[in-house]
């Protein structure tokens, strides 16, 4: 439809990929209906395919037959109409793995922008939820794990660079303003900080996110902790939306994604920025790279 010169070819096992510029190895998951469904538009076969591909890369990754996944945008509308009543990748993955904590990290590599030596990752203690659900899901318990699941990855992506800096955000404007605004951070937020520093964690706050994420960018903190999904991802992408990286912490697995949507106005037009998709696919090997004992090449924007 494009008029690019790609070639898809149907592989039955990882092993049998010989990928190169112009080949597609493409390992068949679900059945055939979804041949039928109309370009660019939410269908229930659609979110079936989706759902079985899903799954089928975890199979592989936990059973180490591929070292790591990175998954496409997910419709979660088409996902709904097939039946998996779940947000997204985040809360599916985490139940084909059979874990309950985990977290979603934004991660923007080294770049102009990112001054930190192994670039900047924004990790959310809420995700897909309403925002008046918010403050009932913060818990101290929670916002700790958080902080953990942070620090650890961090730790993996500064590799011989020091001890990661773990910025936690307030909830409330202005921090709360010792509780004129809400008693978030003093109740809940501030205890989860302590007990997370008592772990043996370098961190700080809670802090105002509009001075933390500023300061974040110009290299004073490796790893921001957000309270809900747009606190990050929209001081994130602000700062370089199309090298972000999603990055799904507290699996057994590895599993990066891209920072965007679906954006089915503009699908099969050639019109689609896949420099995101690329960052991704860098920084899942690179990650599957550490894990295995290899040299963690350095990650930077291309």
């Amino acid at each position: 439809m494009l008029g690019l010169p790609h070639r898809v070819v149907e592989i039955g096992h990882p092993d049998e990929a010989r990928p190169g510029s112009e080949l597609i190895p493409c390992l068949p998951v679900g059945d055939d209906q979804v041949l039928g469904v109309q370009r660019a538009k939410v269908d229930s076969r659609g979110g079936q395919a989706a759902f079985d591909a899903l799954e089928r890369a975890a199979e592989l990754a936990l059973s180490g037959e591929v070292d790591a996944i990175t998954t496409a945008p997910l419709n979660k509308a088409a996902l709904h109409a097939a039946g998996h009543k779940v947000p997204g990748h985040t809360e599916l993955l985490a139940s084909f793995c059979g874990v309950e904590d985990v977290a979603m990290m934004l991660y923007l590599p080294p770049s102009d922008v990112i001054r930190g030596a192994a670039g900047l990752g924004v990790v959310h203690v809420t995700l897909h939820t309403a925002l008046r659900e918010v403050s009932d899901m913060l818990t101290t318990d929670r916002i700790r794990k958080t902080i953990r699941l942070a620090d650890g990855v961090m730790h993996k992506l500064l590799s011989n660079h020091g001890k990661p800096r773990v910025g936690v955000c307030a909830f409330n404007p202005h921090a709360g303003e010792q509780g004129l605004f809400g008693h978030e951070e003093q109740q809940v937020i501030a205890p989860a900080v302590e007990a997370a520093r008592a772990d043996g964690i370098d961190v700080v706050g809670p802090a105002a996110a509009d001075t933390l994420m500023p300061a974040a960018a110009q290299g004073e903190f490796d790893v921001v902790v957000a309270m809900y999904h747009d606190q990050g991802h929209i001081a994130l992408k602000l700062l370089d939306m199309h090298h972000a990286v999603n990055t799904t912490l507290g699996l057994p697995i590895i599993r990066t994604s891209v920072a965007h949507g679906t954006a089915f106005d503009l699908a099969w037009q050639g019109k689609a920025e896949t420099s995101g998709m690329v960052s991704a696919i860098q920084v899942a090997a690179g990650l599957a790279a550490q894990s295995s004992g290899l040299p963690l090449t350095p990650f930077a924007a291309s």
